[in-house]
């Protein structure tokens, strides 16, 4: 790909989703029958430096990708205080972008570098690298399949050991492609996306790519918090052992744990 296609076509793909995401998911062509709220149970110090662009919790802490050039890091985090307990810095070449905890390693996307990266989840030793053919947006895992996004509205289905391809879904609504797949978290049997630059998220069917609900996730800072820089929603990860699900965003203040509530 020529220089000029190399800064066009990343341009192109924000404008594209932004388009879709004002026009085709506006408040009005939501089907509020499958729209949920939050009720918050807990709210935790989150580090307003870290443009958060992957997040995940296992064992008691939670592990954190951030994003820019010459500020991209992966952080272990401990959640009651936000205090960060461990960090690798990517090269300033690298924004950092989504990331995973499958086994013993961790997983994390660059976005436009098609590079990802392999560390060890102890001690953050970078093991490997791997390539991949589109932007890295956000990724999660099943338990058996990585799962990837690229901003667009599809999905990628990746071997564990050998990050090919091995399946790909669409996303949509009520038959309207569902475009600025984000963040990604896999949450008993759904794939949970922050939808950019929006503040919902989408519960996704990994089968066929139907968005079974939303989660309306307006209201969660005070106008206190937004005193200070704040950016869009992002980042998701969830407690297997005691079903606790997390929420927050880039320069964001505080980090929510939140019970989903149907929508009256």
């Amino acid at each position: 790909m020529n220089r000029f296609l190399k800064l066009f076509v990343p341009g192109l793909i924000v404008i594209l989703v932004v388009v879709f995401v004002l026009f085709g998911l506006d408040s009005k062509s939501l089907d509020t029958s499958k729209t949920c709220t939050y009720q918050i149970i807990n709210t935790y110090p989150h580090d307003r430096e870290a443009f958060t662009q992957g997040l995940f919790y296992e064992d008691g802490v939670l592990y954190e990708g951030t994003g820019r050039n010459g500020y991209s890091e992966l952080r272990k985090v401990e959640l009651q205080t936000g205090k960060v307990l461990q960090t690798y810095e990517l090269s300033e070449e690298f924004f950092g972008e989504g990331i995973t905890v499958y086994g013993d390693k961790i997983i994390q996307l660059t976005y436009l570098s098609n590079v990802g990266f392999v560390y060890n989840k102890e001690t953050f030793e970078l093991l490997r690298e791997f390539n991949y053919p589109t932007a890295g947006w956000g990724i999660t895992n099943d338990g058996k399949q990585l799962i990837m996004s690229d901003g667009t509205q599809k999905l990628y289905f990746l071997d564990t050991e050998t990050f090919q391809q091995v399946r790909q879904i669409e996303v949509y609504d009520r038959g309207v492609s569902v475009w600025g797949l984000n963040e990604l978290e896999y949450v008993e049997g759904q794939i949970y996306a922050n939808v950019w630059p929006t503040e919902r998220i989408a519960r996704i069917s990994p089968k066929t790519g139907r968005v079974i609900s939303w989660i309306d996730m307006r209201g969660l800072l005070t106008g206190q918090d937004y005193a200070m820089q704040v950016d869009v929603l992002n980042g998701i990860a969830y407690d297997n052992e005691k079903g606790r699900l997390f929420v927050t965003g880039k320069h964001w203040p505080k980090l929510f744990e939140i019970k989903l509530v149907p929508a009256k």
